[in-house]
């Protein structure tokens, strides 16, 4: 029964890490300060994340004729995207996103604003491995100091 919960709760790392605005700056610290092992918490994490961000990246003509029937505003974080990638590009823009609009939709304005979908691929990935690690072993060492 043990192994089941166990198993249960990396499927669940995984799912949450794919879900847009929750991704792996939320999960790998819960996971990490529940007990879980930091390095299949990364490794889980990172592979959630970024199955969703290659599914979007790729199905992303559909997702611009859903979206533009849709009525949306500018938001915030949409703003400060643009902003990002007029000043730094595709990897400005990449390697920021997860932590400033997320990974999913810096994906979104990326490929929005012209960016193609190789380089995007290959930014998000980079990304996303740097931003798990950071995250992961700052996560790690922080819940041990304050475990003493």
């Amino acid at each position: 029964m043990n192994f089941i919960v166990s198993v249960w709760e990396y499927v669940l790392i995984f799912i949450l890490a794919a879900i847009p605005w929750i991704e792996i700056a939320v999960v790998i610290p819960l996971a990490i300060i529940r007990g879980a092992n930091p390095l299949l918490v990364g490794v889980i994490s990172f592979l959630g994340n970024l199955a969703t961000v290659y599914l979007l990246i790729y199905f992303y003509e559909k997702y611009e004729v859903w979206q533009s029937k849709r009525k949306t505003k500018k938001k915030k974080r949409t703003k400060r995207a643009v902003e990002i990638w007029n000043k730094y590009g595709l990897p400005g823009l990449s390697l920021s996103g997860p932590i400033i609009t997320g990974a999913h939709l810096a994906v979104v304005i990326a490929i929005s604003l012209g960016a193609k979908k190789q380089l995007t691929f290959r930014w998000t990935t980079i990304s996303l491995g740097l931003w798990t690690i950071v995250l992961t072993v700052t996560s790690y060492y922080g819940v041990g100091l304050f475990k003493g």
